[in-house]
């Protein structure tokens, strides 16, 4: 794989780039769509080998350009061409946007990064930050891979929202960090004394902790870098640790993923050579997505800093209370690339439709919408397409992929215009496909300098997500648009550890069917649990989003208990109506819910049904609720079950 510690100059788009990849239709035909907005993408292919085996091999026909040895050699180029380009902002407590440019973010990189040498951390003592998405973070981020130190970014939920810390205690003695960062030292200070090794250094940003061994992040900002910080620049070895990602999966602990400053940046390489148009113009990027996330801590940060853009820190999310941050923030700045969860498109879709000020923001500058971690579903994607045709009258491409914590993220990616969503694409330059027949489905593994050499101090459990040949294995399954043309790429086929048979035998595929659900039952439920193993039929326990099923009944109040929210006539009414329909549209008994029960009590984080990225773990719920599973198959169902009359499917 090609690889050059020489900085990147700004490529000039060569004459054989489109500015926009054809139209594909659902059948996979090719037609232009009326004033398409013009972008640059890619357009080479892929080819696919098939062996006597029937595994399928699915390479891409374009090589990886070469890459730097760190991130930082990017922002160092940057600073060089564009030193006064704001880098970074976000909103200080006087609402104004803070502002650090490209020049000042590499100097003071340099100051933490000698602040870290003369501790002495390394890859055995990194740093260990447990707080949200701040400037503070962010220079600590670059100052560790500057210097070659590691920085281990800890989702706040561990600190802020478990009860028992004990996800932080385990990541953390997993790390032993020489150094542990939080923004509030006194909002934080639970965690602190609950997982924190009172001989472990503890630097905040305001409010130190009474305890021995704390300091203020200023101090670190005001240490005099020497030579011996580009001593260690020099010195860094592309396949050494740059930050451990913590991630659950689907059960367990949550584990170390090494991202290596390899990983790191081809893949940033990788997405440059995708979506060409980041490398026309810099990209302007407003994002809440957290860092301890793949999604927001490498890939969208990533895409800025390699680009030389400017990323917004937005301290809104998705859900009430707070989406309403995001969009200030929307109206105030023009992003030109947008990245999101479904949810997050869901809750800011109802603000783009009502006000037109917002909208005209929204899209003015937009080349490229971009949605990861969930399914959207086609109503909220058919929304944002009608809105882009309304408000500036081009359409503007909406894309996904498949990536991990483990794959940088980026592995398998759409990178053209398609008509419905959920399709993933195919590999990128630089990462090689495997598609391995397992039962009925294909499971996809990847390879390329992107995947990450295993899980910090755990062996055995890296030895179980490699194949003999040295495929990452996702664990998920896929299958062909058209499996004529392999260049219509991919659509999501679940994941195995979901999977389960009826009583009769029949496999049910839990992630189309729960898709599909969440999509028909839209914008009432926030997410589905699928029962029925060994069961005679397929039933669901429903997590409702309340707003929603709030807007069903007006008279009520939104401040109401849930329970009396979920409990009246008018909400349990429309499920019934809805989980019908669904059946009505079923196939055959692997696709029709039959059984359903609206769930009172939230998932817990303490007890594993919700992961650090904050979506269901499908197999914790289903064990924690085994009594409530029970309950939906009873003989004679309580009043709390939703049911359908049985009757014959479409097809068997």
């Amino acid at each position: 794989m090609n690889h050059s510690s020489h900085q990147r100059e700004p490529i000039i788009p060569s004459a054989d780039l489109r500015r926009h990849e054809p139209h594909r239709s659902g059948d996979g035909s090719a037609k232009t769509p009326a004033r398409a907005r013009p972008v640059r993408l890619r357009t080479s292919g892929v080819t696919m080998q098939t062996l006597a085996d029937g595994t399928i091999l699915v390479r891409p026909d374009e090589g990886l350009r070469p890459y730097p040895t760190a991130l930082t050699d990017r922002v160092i180029h940057w600073a060089n061409v564009a030193p006064d380009r704001c880098c970074i902002a976000k909103r200080g407590a006087d609402g104004e946007w803070q502002r650090l440019t490209y020049s000042q973010v590499m100097e003071s990189a340099k100051s933490i990064g000698q602040a870290l040498l003369d501790r002495g951390l390394s890859v055995d003592r990194p740093v260990a930050i447990l707080s949200e998405n701040d400037l503070e973070h962010f220079l600590l981020m670059l100052a560790g891979q500057h210097v070659g130190i590691p920085t281990a970014h800890l989702s706040p939920v561990y600190s802020l929202v478990s009860k028992d810390f004990a996800k932080l205690r385990h990541a953390l003695n997993l790390l032993t960090p020489g150094l542990v960062f939080v923004s509030d030292g006194k909002r934080y200070s639970r965690a602190i004394e609950a997982a924190v090794d009172r001989g472990t250094e503890v630097v905040v940003k305001h409010n130190p902790p009474p305890r021995p061994n704390t300091r203020l992040f200023a101090e670190l900002l005001a240490t005099d870098a020497t030579p011996a910080v580009e001593t260690a620049h020099a010195q860094i070895d592309p396949d050494s640790p740059a930050k451990f990602l913590f991630t659950s999966g689907s059960t367990g602990s949550p584990k170390g993923v090494i991202n290596t400053h390899r990983m790191i940046c081809c893949n940033l390489e990788m997405i440059a050579q995708v979506f060409g148009f980041l490398e026309d113009r810099p990209p302007v990027i407003v994002d809440w997505l957290p860092w301890n996330h793949t999604f927001g801590g490498n890939h969208n940060v990533g895409i800025s800093l390699y680009n030389g853009g400017t990323f917004y820190i937005d301290d809104g999310k998705p859900g009430a209370g707070f989406i309403d941050e995001t969009i200030r923030n929307l109206r105030d700045i023009s992003p030109t690339v947008y990245f999101n969860v479904p949810k997050g498109y869901e809750d800011l879709l109802p603000a783009l439709r009502a006000d037109a000020q917002l909208r005209e923001n929204f899209f003015r500058n937009l080349e490229l919408l971009f949605y990861a971690g969930a399914g959207l579903s086609q109503p909220v994607w058919d929304a944002y397409r009608a809105l882009a045709m309304e408000t500036c009258g081009e359409r503007v491409v909406m894309v996904t992929g498949l990536g991990a914590t483990e794959t940088a993220p980026m592995a398998i990616q759409t990178t053209w215009e398609t008509d419905h969503s959920g399709v993933i694409g195919v590999p990128i330059p630089g990462v090689e496909m495997k598609l391995v027949p397992r039962g009925h489905k294909l499971e996809v593994r990847v390879r390329g300098s992107n995947i990450t050499p295993g899980y910090w101090r755990e062996p055995e459990l890296t030895k179980k997500v490699f194949d003999d040949e040295g495929f990452y294995i996702f664990g998920d399954a896929l299958r062909f648009v058209n499996p004529a043309d392999v260049n219509q790429g991919f659509y999501f086929d679940g994941r195995f550890s979901e999977d389960f048979k009826l009583a009769s035998g029949t496999w049910v595929s839990v992630g189309p069917l729960r898709s599909k659900i969440i999509s028909h039952f839209a914008p009432y439920v926030r997410d589905v649990v699928i029962a029925g193993h060994d069961r005679g039929e397929v039933g669901m326990l429903v997590f409702a989003e309340q707003g929603a099923c709030c807007s069903l009944c007006p008279s009520l109040s939104p401040d109401l208990p849930v329970t009396e929210i979920l409990r009246h006539e008018r909400v349990r009414s429309h499920f019934q109506s809805l989980l019908e329909s669904l059946a009505a549209g079923a196939t055959g008994s692997s696709n029709r819910v039959v059984r359903a029960i609206i769930v009172e009590e939230a998932p817990s984080l303490d007890a594993g049904e919700i992961t650090d990225k904050g979506s269901l773990n499908q197999r914790a719920v289903l064990e924690r609720r085994a009594a409530l599973i029970a309950e939906l198959y009873r003989a004679e169902p309580s009043p709390a079950i939703l049911r359908i009359k049985k009757s014959r499917t479409k097809s068997s």
